[in-house]
């Protein structure tokens, strides 16, 4: 069997390799519950938060991809699978059913603030160990807190 080898130690990797797994989990549960606002939402901003919401998912899902090929890329097998999302998400759960636009937002602000408070941690983290996965975890939460300060303003919290 081939396994890819990383130039990292030991405990370095380590460190890195749970800041990308935990990354890969939020960023993948993020686009799954965005996407199912965006399937839900309704109200009088439905077409203003309903395309928002897409923005979030495209971020999320292209985000995603990167931590899972730099995690390979560290000899590190990311690991994305449903059950995994669900036990190990930063986020709460998404409520069923239909949601109001200002609940649908709420929501997302909830979320994305859940997602970037960890996505600092671990950029913080990875910072320490290793700047090229540092690098692209600051890239991810500048983005993720611009999604942030939008819906934020959105409801004008």
């Amino acid at each position: 069997m081939y396994a890819v080898k990383s130039t990292l130690p030991e405990q370095d990797l380590k460190v890195v390799g749970e800041a990308l797994q935990g990354a890969l989990v939020d960023l993948v549960d993020l686009s799954l519950a965005a996407k199912q606002i965006h399937w839900t939402v309704i109200g009088p901003r439905f077409r203003s938060v309903h395309l928002q919401l897409d923005e979030v998912v495209d971020t999320a899902r292209q985000y995603s991809d990167i931590v899972a090929e730099r995690a390979s890329a560290l000899g590190l097998p990311p690991d994305g699978r449903a059950s995994t999302v669900g036990r190990d998400s930063s986020m709460a759960l998404v409520p069923e059913g239909w949601q109001k636009d200002a609940d649908a937002v709420n929501t997302m602000v909830e979320a994305l603030g859940a997602v970037v408070a960890k996505m600092r941690a671990r950029m913080t983290a990875a910072g320490k160990v290793d700047p090229v996965t540092e690098d692209i975890l600051i890239t991810i939460t500048g983005d993720l807190e611009k999604h942030h300060w939008m819906f934020q303003a959105e409801n004008g919290k």
